[in-house]
Protein backbone atom coordinates (compact mmCIF):
# COMPACT_ATOMS: atom_id res chain seq x y z
CA UNK A 1 0.00 0.00 0.00
CA UNK A 2 1.38 3.18 -0.98
CA UNK A 3 1.03 6.93 0.75
CA UNK A 4 0.88 10.22 -1.18
CA UNK A 5 2.58 12.60 1.44
CA UNK A 6 2.76 15.93 0.19
CA UNK A 7 5.56 17.33 -0.16
CA UNK A 8 7.39 19.57 3.33
CA UNK A 9 7.30 23.11 2.91
CA UNK A 10 10.58 24.96 3.23
CA UNK A 11 9.89 27.22 6.26
CA UNK A 12 11.82 30.59 4.76
CA UNK A 13 13.21 32.68 8.09
CA UNK A 14 12.66 36.55 8.48
CA UNK A 15 15.76 37.59 9.64
CA UNK A 16 16.54 40.66 7.86
CA UNK A 17 14.03 42.97 9.83
CA UNK A 18 15.27 41.75 13.11
CA UNK A 19 18.62 42.04 11.89
CA UNK A 20 17.59 45.74 10.67
CA UNK A 21 16.23 46.44 14.00
CA UNK A 22 18.92 44.95 15.78
CA UNK A 23 21.60 47.09 14.70
CA UNK A 24 19.28 50.58 14.45
CA UNK A 25 18.78 50.02 18.51
CA UNK A 26 22.58 48.65 18.72
CA UNK A 27 23.89 51.98 17.08
CA UNK A 28 21.27 53.93 19.05
CA UNK A 29 22.54 52.73 22.53
CA UNK A 30 26.26 52.35 21.74
CA UNK A 31 25.50 56.75 20.90
CA UNK A 32 24.20 56.95 24.36
CA UNK A 33 26.77 55.64 25.97
CA UNK A 34 29.17 57.74 24.79
CA UNK A 35 30.00 60.57 27.92
CA UNK A 36 31.37 62.95 25.85
CA UNK A 37 29.02 65.00 23.48
CA UNK A 38 31.91 66.06 21.36
CA UNK A 39 32.57 63.05 20.34
CA UNK A 40 29.20 62.07 19.55
CA UNK A 41 29.30 66.04 17.59
CA UNK A 42 32.05 64.19 15.85
CA UNK A 43 30.14 60.60 14.97
CA UNK A 44 27.03 62.14 13.34
CA UNK A 45 29.33 64.64 11.22
CA UNK A 46 31.39 61.63 10.05
CA UNK A 47 28.46 59.41 9.83
CA UNK A 48 25.55 61.26 9.28
CA UNK A 49 24.24 62.66 5.47
CA UNK A 50 25.66 66.58 5.28
CA UNK A 51 23.08 68.65 2.50
CA UNK A 52 24.80 70.10 -0.17
CA UNK A 53 24.50 71.17 -3.74
CA UNK A 54 25.31 68.45 -6.27
CA UNK A 55 28.75 69.91 -6.95
CA UNK A 56 29.68 69.55 -3.56
CA UNK A 57 29.00 65.84 -3.67
CA UNK A 58 31.05 65.56 -7.15
CA UNK A 59 34.04 67.53 -4.69
CA UNK A 60 33.65 65.25 -2.08
CA UNK A 61 32.65 62.13 -4.11
CA UNK A 62 36.42 60.74 -3.78
CA UNK A 63 36.56 61.32 0.15
CA UNK A 64 33.79 58.37 0.89
CA UNK A 65 31.07 60.61 1.23
CA UNK A 66 28.66 58.12 -0.70
CA UNK A 67 29.00 56.09 2.32
CA UNK A 68 27.05 57.97 4.53
CA UNK A 69 24.25 57.74 2.63
CA UNK A 70 23.70 54.15 4.10
CA UNK A 71 25.24 55.03 7.64
CA UNK A 72 22.73 58.11 8.60
CA UNK A 73 19.92 55.32 8.42
CA UNK A 74 21.54 53.41 11.30
CA UNK A 75 22.02 56.88 13.25
CA UNK A 76 19.29 58.26 15.79
CA UNK A 77 19.27 60.93 18.29
CA UNK A 78 16.67 60.56 20.75
CA UNK A 79 13.92 57.84 21.78
CA UNK A 80 11.18 59.03 19.98
CA UNK A 81 12.96 59.09 16.80
CA UNK A 82 14.59 55.56 17.18
CA UNK A 83 10.78 54.38 18.43
CA UNK A 84 8.89 55.63 15.83
CA UNK A 85 10.97 54.34 12.75
CA UNK A 86 11.33 50.78 14.66
CA UNK A 87 7.68 50.39 14.64
CA UNK A 88 6.94 51.51 11.21
CA UNK A 89 9.67 49.27 10.64
CA UNK A 90 8.07 45.97 11.44
CA UNK A 91 4.92 47.02 10.75
CA UNK A 92 6.02 47.09 6.67
CA UNK A 93 9.13 44.76 6.89
CA UNK A 94 7.84 42.13 8.29
CA UNK A 95 4.98 40.64 6.42
CA UNK A 96 6.68 42.16 2.84
CA UNK A 97 9.57 40.02 3.79
CA UNK A 98 7.88 36.40 3.49
CA UNK A 99 7.00 37.88 -0.20
CA UNK A 100 10.01 39.34 -0.82
CA UNK A 101 12.68 37.34 0.75
CA UNK A 102 15.29 39.14 2.89
CA UNK A 103 18.08 40.12 0.42
CA UNK A 104 15.42 41.92 -1.43
CA UNK A 105 13.73 43.44 1.68
CA UNK A 106 17.52 44.85 2.48
CA UNK A 107 18.27 46.22 -0.85
CA UNK A 108 14.53 48.15 -0.94
CA UNK A 109 15.65 49.43 2.51
CA UNK A 110 19.21 50.22 1.46
CA UNK A 111 19.23 51.26 -1.75
CA UNK A 112 15.58 53.31 -1.41
CA UNK A 113 17.05 55.02 1.61
CA UNK A 114 20.66 55.64 0.13
CA UNK A 115 18.23 57.40 -2.83
CA UNK A 116 16.18 59.34 -0.02
CA UNK A 117 18.81 60.52 1.92
CA UNK A 118 20.87 61.91 -1.51
CA UNK A 119 17.68 63.64 -2.46
CA UNK A 120 16.70 65.14 0.93
CA UNK A 121 20.98 66.52 0.84
CA UNK A 122 20.30 68.29 -2.75
CA UNK A 123 16.76 70.01 -1.67
CA UNK A 124 17.63 71.13 1.92
CA UNK A 125 18.50 74.93 1.83
CA UNK A 126 20.93 75.15 4.21
CA UNK A 127 24.23 73.23 3.39
CA UNK A 128 26.04 71.35 6.26
CA UNK A 129 22.75 70.73 7.68
CA UNK A 130 22.57 66.73 9.03
CA UNK A 131 20.08 63.80 7.85
CA UNK A 132 20.08 61.01 10.19
CA UNK A 133 17.53 57.96 10.71
CA UNK A 134 16.00 55.62 8.79
CA UNK A 135 12.97 57.13 7.42
CA UNK A 136 14.08 57.06 4.23
CA UNK A 137 14.22 53.57 4.04
CA UNK A 138 11.53 52.95 6.42
CA UNK A 139 9.46 54.88 4.14
CA UNK A 140 10.88 53.01 0.82
CA UNK A 141 9.73 50.14 2.79
CA UNK A 142 6.37 51.57 2.82
CA UNK A 143 6.40 52.15 -0.57
CA UNK A 144 7.16 48.59 -1.56
CA UNK A 145 4.67 47.32 0.56
CA UNK A 146 1.93 49.18 -1.28
CA UNK A 147 2.95 48.34 -3.96
CA UNK A 148 3.15 44.37 -3.80
CA UNK A 149 -0.22 44.57 -1.66
CA UNK A 150 -2.56 47.23 -3.37
CA UNK A 151 -5.31 45.24 -1.74
CA UNK A 152 -4.06 44.70 1.84
CA UNK A 153 -6.22 46.60 4.92
CA UNK A 154 -4.54 48.18 7.94
CA UNK A 155 -5.75 48.22 11.17
CA UNK A 156 -5.90 51.65 12.78
CA UNK A 157 -7.25 52.86 16.28
CA UNK A 158 -9.35 55.93 16.55
CA UNK A 159 -10.65 57.99 19.33
CA UNK A 160 -14.52 58.09 19.10
CA UNK A 161 -16.31 59.64 21.82
CA UNK A 162 -15.02 57.89 25.04
CA UNK A 163 -13.79 55.28 23.25
CA UNK A 164 -11.34 53.56 20.83
CA UNK A 165 -12.21 51.82 18.66
CA UNK A 166 -10.05 49.42 16.43
CA UNK A 167 -11.22 49.96 12.52
CA UNK A 168 -9.74 47.86 9.30
CA UNK A 169 -8.96 50.28 6.21
CA UNK A 170 -7.68 49.90 2.95
CA UNK A 171 -4.03 50.03 2.82
CA UNK A 172 -4.08 52.53 -0.32
CA UNK A 173 -6.14 54.94 2.13
CA UNK A 174 -4.00 54.72 5.00
CA UNK A 175 -0.69 54.93 2.94
CA UNK A 176 -1.83 57.32 0.87
CA UNK A 177 -2.93 59.69 3.60
CA UNK A 178 0.31 59.10 4.74
CA UNK A 179 2.20 59.73 1.80
CA UNK A 180 -0.24 63.01 1.13
CA UNK A 181 0.48 64.82 4.69
CA UNK A 182 4.46 63.62 3.43
CA UNK A 183 4.35 65.64 0.43
CA UNK A 184 2.70 69.00 2.11
CA UNK A 185 4.64 68.81 5.02
CA UNK A 186 8.27 69.72 2.20
CA UNK A 187 6.01 72.79 1.57
CA UNK A 188 5.65 73.57 5.32
CA UNK A 189 9.20 72.95 6.58
CA UNK A 190 10.37 74.45 10.12
CA UNK A 191 6.82 74.35 11.08
CA UNK A 192 6.90 71.02 11.52
CA UNK A 193 10.20 70.52 13.19
CA UNK A 194 13.59 69.54 11.91
CA UNK A 195 12.60 66.45 9.69
CA UNK A 196 13.99 65.33 6.73
CA UNK A 197 10.62 65.25 4.96
CA UNK A 198 12.02 64.69 1.51
CA UNK A 199 13.89 61.99 2.34
CA UNK A 200 10.55 60.65 3.04
CA UNK A 201 8.74 61.44 -0.20
CA UNK A 202 11.44 59.98 -2.22
CA UNK A 203 12.38 57.03 -0.63
CA UNK A 204 8.31 56.57 -0.61
CA UNK A 205 8.48 56.33 -4.45
CA UNK A 206 11.72 55.29 -4.93
CA UNK A 207 10.21 51.83 -2.91
CA UNK A 208 7.18 51.71 -5.13
CA UNK A 209 9.81 51.54 -7.99
CA UNK A 210 12.10 49.14 -7.13
CA UNK A 211 9.06 46.81 -5.58
CA UNK A 212 7.68 47.20 -9.26
CA UNK A 213 10.78 46.13 -10.80
CA UNK A 214 10.73 43.09 -8.25
CA UNK A 215 7.76 42.23 -8.67
CA UNK A 216 7.48 39.67 -11.87
CA UNK A 217 10.33 37.87 -10.09
CA UNK A 218 8.22 37.32 -6.46
CA UNK A 219 5.13 35.23 -6.07
CA UNK A 220 2.66 37.25 -3.72
CA UNK A 221 0.35 35.88 -1.17
CA UNK A 222 -3.26 37.23 -0.90
CA UNK A 223 -3.59 39.31 2.01
CA UNK A 224 -6.41 40.03 3.86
Amino acid sequence: MFVNLPPRKKISVRWATPLLVGIIVFAFLWLQWWPSTEQVKIYLDQWGTLSGSLQQWRVDFTDGRPLTLLSAMFIHISWVHVLGNVIFLLIFAYPSEKSLGPWRLLAVFLVGGAIANLVASLMLDTPGRLIVGASGGVSALIGAYLALFPSARLGIVLPLGLWLEFIRLPAVVLIGVWALLQWLFTFLGPAFGHVAWWAHVSGFAAGIIIALLMRPFIKLPRLK
